[in-house]
Formats: structure tokens, sequence, C-alpha cells
């Protein structure tokens, strides 16, 4: 995969078409390839006439793994993406984001707004502000000597799928650790591009999307109908809702 160095780090990305670029950032534990390319998101972006870039987040994929604490931080982790932008010479990015994603994107688009001309937060709705409730647990069940013991739903969820995927966890631990930082409400108000957030309607990690919508001037929310937080990734809904937003959010000439 080709990389790019950012903040003394290696990353991977990969990048797929041509036309408008979205920039897409993964959740955690997960990968470009697997929160992108396998679900068929790649595939529906260019099908659409726009330009897919993948990020491996650092502690993911084919990235550095650091196991410090303090490099994941979503205020750290959000220049890795402009980072990215600035080492393909890419000016201004759609931004789609699902989960620890998505709270990057957040802190991206009010940290370097001037970059993204629109978002979209999947599997991230209220607890943007409010925080996750079990990310203890998931350290925990990340560092325990084996799964068979681990009874936590969420925590035996991530366990797995980390093992599935060949994550490292102990970068993973350090990743939970400081990655899940709140947005302050205050900043959270101050998002100034258009944004769309998308949560499944059985996702009890995300936090409900409308009250979160409502705080950003110019969102909308949508409900991704009877989906979980690991289940809307690659909803085909979800897709077409994303799409729709970028046709109608996106400068007219930008894709086919």
């Amino acid at each position: 995969m080709p990389n790019f160095q950012s903040d003394g780090l290696t990353l991977a990305y990969e990048s797929f078409g041509d036309g408008f670029p979205v920039l897409c950032i993964h959740g955690f534990a997960s990968s470009g390839k697997v929160n992108w390319i396998d679900t068929g998101w790649v595939e529906a972006l260019t099908s659409a006439g726009y330009r897919a870039i993948t990020l491996d987040n650092r502690g993911h994929g084919q990235s550095d793994k650091p196991y410090d604490t303090e490099a994941y931080y979503p205020q750290v982790m959000a220049k890795d993406a402009v980072a990215l932008l600035d080492h393909l010479g890419i000016e201004k990015a759609a931004v789609l984001g699902y989960s620890m994603g998505a709270r990057i994107a957040a802190f991206m688009a009010f940290q370097d707004e001037e970059r993204v001309v629109c978002a979209i937060f999947g599997g991230m709705g209220m607890n943007l502000i409010n925080g996750l409730s079990d990310g203890n647990d998931i350290i925990a069940g990340l560092r325990a000597p084996a799964l068979a013991g681990l009874t936590h739903p969420t925590a035996r969820q991530f366990r797995i799928f980390a093992e599935h995927t060949g994550a490292d966890r102990e970068a993973l631990a350090a990743c939970m650790e400081t990655s899940r930082e709140p947005m302050a409400r205050a900043d959270v108000r101050r998002i100034n591009v258009p944004v769309l957030v998308a949560v499944g309607e059985a996702d009890v990690m995300a936090g409900p999307p409308e009250p979160l919508a409502e705080l950003i001037p110019g969102a909308e929310a949508f409900v991704i109908p009877k989906r979980d937080h690991m289940r809307a990734t690659g909803d085909a809904k979800f897709k077409a809702a994303a799409l729709e937003f970028l046709g109608r959010t996106l400068p007219a000439n930008s894709h086919s």
C-alpha cells in the first residue's frame, strides 16, 4: 500500500477512481479495507463518480502502531487526515467517517474547516459529546488473556473483531484510552460545514443522531433502519442517503 508521513509515523492509504475526493476514515479496530472496501463503499463512491480515499488510522491496518496513549487523541488523528490531503495535493475533500472515524471527522471539520466541504458522521450520534460508556470494558477485553472469560457483550464484540482482523490489541487498547475523548458541545456548535449524521436504529453505542444534528448548523439526521453499530456500516440505505447528501452538497461539477 502507498504511505505517507504524519507526526513521525508512516501511515497507509489507498486511492480509487477520479472525481471529487471523498476521504473515508474507518472506525476503531477496523481498517480502510475492512470498513470501506469490503463493505462496498469504495465501489459505490467510485461508481457515482467520486474519488474514494481510504486511510488506515494510526494503530490500525498497515499503519504504524504506537503503544503510547498520548498518540491517539482525536485532535491528533484528525491532523493525520489533513496530512494525507496535503500528501495528495488535495485542497478540499468531503469526509466520510464511521464511529471513531466520525469522531475524527468532527474534529477535522472543527480544526480544519477550510479543508472539509461536507462531512458524514456514520455510527456517531450524541456520544460524540457524551463519550463512550463502555470504553474501559473494551480495553479490558482487548487485554484479557483469552476470549473465553469475557462476558461484557461490547467487549466480546470488539475482541472478536480485533482477532478477526489480526489487529495489534495492545495498540488498540492504547487507542481506546484517548480516541474516545468527547467533543465539547460548544465546539460541536461551531462546526460550520454541512453534516449528515447517520446512526443505526438499534445502535446503542453511538447515541441518537437527531439531537447531535440539531446542535450543528445545517446538519441533518438519518436513521439507518433495523441496524446496530456493527451491522450499519455497509448498509445499502446508509450508502443511498450518503450519496444523495453528497449529490446535494458538493459543487455541481464535482462528479459525473
